[in-house]
């Protein structure tokens, strides 16, 4: 008689028939434990998650440590957070020091990367332009920190999620601003942005045709406003047309064409993206000479140097400067003024990224796995990534994907 028990054999007929051992597949996910510290609510009122996205992500398995206060300004409470599963610090100091991926809107400061631990994982906004200084670059390089810049992620289409919809948010609330500062409560020349029977509208100048201009013309043409968009690209006027509706007048970037428009214009929006080498600005100091005193100009692309030569960075507290009798407002974080709405889109981003991180296995696995998000990586366990920021600092800067072979 055959004996039975367990072997990794089967008896067969004509002998013994080897069989494959089935072996214990290790879980591929990993907890993780995130750290939301409070931004300068003076100049940031954004929250990268809201407390709907902290249940999803505690549901998943992970951790979501926040500082306390840290949804204040975008009017979210810490029993918010708490009772959908959130950990609620008294201090930064225990959330940088008990986390391993941190969240924020704005880079951390010079102090705050010295609470960093190494190794550790940053996920925040980098504006080459305004955020690109040596020493917070090498602070991040000495503590082998691998740091995201939101904006520069893609998703598998190659689109940037977190820049279209912080564009969306910030052409519609441009067209608010630009009500607000045409009005006499705010010291502009008391005209209603739009237009009624028996008046003649105001007039609206868009520069680019991309989301934020797209819903810029929107916001504009709701209240009756007459507008002209100017890009360098047909085909991205021929879109912004089509996505529109209807028939805007538009044209390419022509000197004698945009300054005839901004003669008669009672507002400009810049809603064109520089590229981080590009040195020339769309809209010179003497066209805006040329535009009507008491008139707006608002540069949504003032994050990365902004399209309009006058332009100059400004924060919430002091929004606006008068130069050559136009009003200007430039802040680069345009949408932290309704943070609310702000803070529930940068979440819909940031939430499925931290879920795509854990379910792969961790931050190396993740980044060999999702080219798109690799791309938002400017320096890499200590390793400068990013080539502009490289040159622009002098610091020596390596090619993301060859670290990755070498990883």
């Amino acid at each position: 008689m055959e004996k039975s028990g367990s072997s990794s054999f089967n008896i067969h007929r004509e002998g013994l028939m080897p069989q494959e051992e089935m072996l214990e597949v290790e879980s591929k996910q990993k907890k993780l434990k995130i750290g939301i510290p409070s931004e300068n609510h003076a100049v940031e009122s954004r929250v990268p998650i809201t407390p709907e996205a902290v249940e999803i992500l505690t549901g998943h398995g992970h951790d979501v440590i926040l500082e306390a206060g840290s949804g204040k300004a975008a009017n979210y409470l810490d029993t918010d957070y708490s009772e959908k599963g959130g950990i609620i610090a008294e201090s930064k100091q225990e959330v940088f020091g008990g986390c391993d991926v941190l969240l924020k809107i704005s880079p951390p400061t010079l102090e705050e990367t010295g609470w960093m631990k190494e190794r550790q994982i940053l996920l925040s906004s980098f504006q080459v332009f305004t955020h690109c200084e040596e020493k917070y670059i090498r602070s991040l390089m000495q503590k082998k920190v691998t740091a995201i810049a939101f904006e520069k992620i893609q998703d598998e289409h190659k689109c940037y999620p977190a820049v279209r919809s912080m564009s969306a948010i910030a052409g519609t609330t441009s067209m608010l601003i630009a009500a607000e500062y045409l009005s006499n409560m705010r010291g502009g020349k008391g005209v209603m942005l739009g237009g009624v029977t028996g008046i003649t509208p105001t007039e609206v100048v868009i520069l680019g045709a991309g989301t934020a201009a797209e819903y810029a013309v929107r916001a504009a043409m709701g209240v009756g406003s007459e507008v002209k968009v100017f890009d360098h690209s047909i085909h991205r006027l021929r879109r912004l047309q089509n996505e529109v509706g209807c028939q805007i007048p538009t044209s390419i970037f022509h000197p004698k064409v945009i300054l005839k428009a901004l003669r008669s214009a009672d507002v400009l929006i810049g809603a064109i993206r520089r590229e981080e080498k590009q040195q020339t600005f769309f809209i010179t100091e003497e066209m805006v000479k040329e535009m009507k005193k008491g008139s707006v100009v608002i540069d949504i692309s003032i994050d990365r140097g902004g399209c309009i030569e006058t332009s100059e960075i400004r924060t919430q507290v002091d929004p606006v400067f008068v130069k050559h009798g136009v009003i200007h407002y430039c802040i680069p974080n345009i949408t932290s003024r309704v943070a609310r709405t702000a803070s529930i889109a940068i979440s819909n981003v940031f939430a499925p990224l931290i879920i795509g991180m854990g379910d792969s296995g961790g931050m190396g696995k993740h980044l060999k796995e999702n080219v798109g998000f690799r791309h938002g990586v400017y320096v890499y366990n200590g390793i400068l990534t990013n080539e502009t920021v490289g040159d622009r600092l002098g610091i020596p800067s390596k090619d993301m994907d060859l670290l990755m072979a070498a990883f």
